[in-house]
């Protein structure tokens, strides 16, 4: 049967563009644009972090470098920046169809990779989150729960692929990464969060004295000014001050604003991303039903026993049916239905 002609112009122009790249759906290339230019761009950007003691100390957020400029802190800024950075620029071409198919080797190198630094990362982020954007409870903990859910998902992505079960590889490796971009999404709503609490007033929190002062060290008399009650007899609880979450002029103010929505902004993101990775693999059962009956055929090939579910999955661990795999007739017609919509 002849391939289905597209629709108009613009859809001819896209499939110029991810054809070549191995995508069979415009709606994957999209998706990857966005996301995968997100991130990318995002870890462009930080590039210059990787001098740590220079471009990072300078344009850190007000207040950061205080804590990590020494000691295990700084160990760990620095694990966290040169791991992050390079995983981040390597994870966009692992979903570049086109290199799964024609250069797996290099796909599969990459991986291990790609897992080995993002275990450093997360070994490095739990070094610092006891100061990180001032250490509150809730980001110590969020801290701490994406690299739960980060290092879990990766791990179970690696026994399923280990196990040639590469529908449940590509579900766990899909929700690593979307817990991990929460990151780029967090910076974002923490600066809209920070202009609306200076909008709206009232919000403030606790800064040991000492902070301030490196804060505001090349205007001591603004830190005098500022924070008298540093100066004054018992005028702070144990060395603490308050200080208002403003996002304007007073560097400490802005490294207050930022402390207090870092945490909110935080959890928002990763529920955002949490739900939205569910929602995509719930829309997609049929990319998800093929990688299963590839998993089966592979699995078969290479002598595993329970083919089709050799890997982490719910008919041998749960309570679903057991899985069966489609007939020669079931394949063709998902087949034939994929290419057609591949082409739409």
């Amino acid at each position: 049967m002849a391939e289905e002609k597209p629709p108009n112009g613009f859809v001819r122009f896209l499939r110029k563009l991810y054809k070549p790249l191995g995508f069979q759906k415009g709606y994957n290339f999209i998706l990857w644009f966005i996301f995968g230019g997100g991130f990318f761009g995002f870890i462009l950007a930080r590039l210059q972090y990787l001098s740590v003691g220079g471009k990072f100390r300078e344009g850190s957020s007000p207040g950061e470098w205080y804590y990590l400029r020494g000691g295990h802190e700084r160990v760990g800024i620095t694990l966290h920046l040169v791991t992050v950075i390079p995983l981040g620029f390597l994870l966009v071409f692992q979903f570049i169809p086109w290199i799964r198919y024609k250069a797996l080797i290099v796909h599969r190198i990459d991986g291990y990779i790609i897992i080995v630094l993002l275990l450093i990362s997360n070994v490095g982020a739990l070094m610092i989150a006891r100061h990180s954007f001032s250490g509150e409870y809730e980001t110590q903990v969020l801290v701490g729960l994406l690299a739960i859910m980060t290092t879990g998902s990766v791990l179970l992505a690696y026994i399923n692929i280990k196990r040639l079960q590469i529908d449940q590889h590509r579900a766990w490796m899909l929700r690593t990464w979307f817990y991990a971009g929460s990151i780029v999404t967090l910076r974002i709503i923490m600066i809209i969060s920070a202009l609306i609490i200076t909008k709206t007033g009232g919000f403030y929190q606790a800064m040991p004295c000492d902070k301030i002062s490196y804060i505001l060290r090349d205007d001591p008399e603004q830190f005098r000014n500022t924070y008298p009650n540093c100066f004054a007899t018992n005028g702070t609880l144990d060395g603490w001050v308050v200080v208002k979450g403003y996002f304007a002029d007073d560097p400490s103010q802005i490294g207050a604003s930022f402390g207090i929505t870092f945490g909110g902004a935080g959890w928002l993101a990763l529920a955002i991303h949490a739900i939205g990775v569910e929602i995509y693999l719930h829309l997609t059962p049929r990319e998800g039903s093929r990688l299963r009956n590839v998993s089966y055929q592979r699995q078969m090939e290479a002598g595993f026993t329970h083919p089709g579910s050799s890997g982490i999955t719910s008919d041998r661990w749960g309570d679903a049916d057991v899985w069966q795999p489609m007939s020669e007739k079931e394949r063709a017609h998902e087949e034939k239905t994929t290419t057609q919509q591949g082409s739409a």
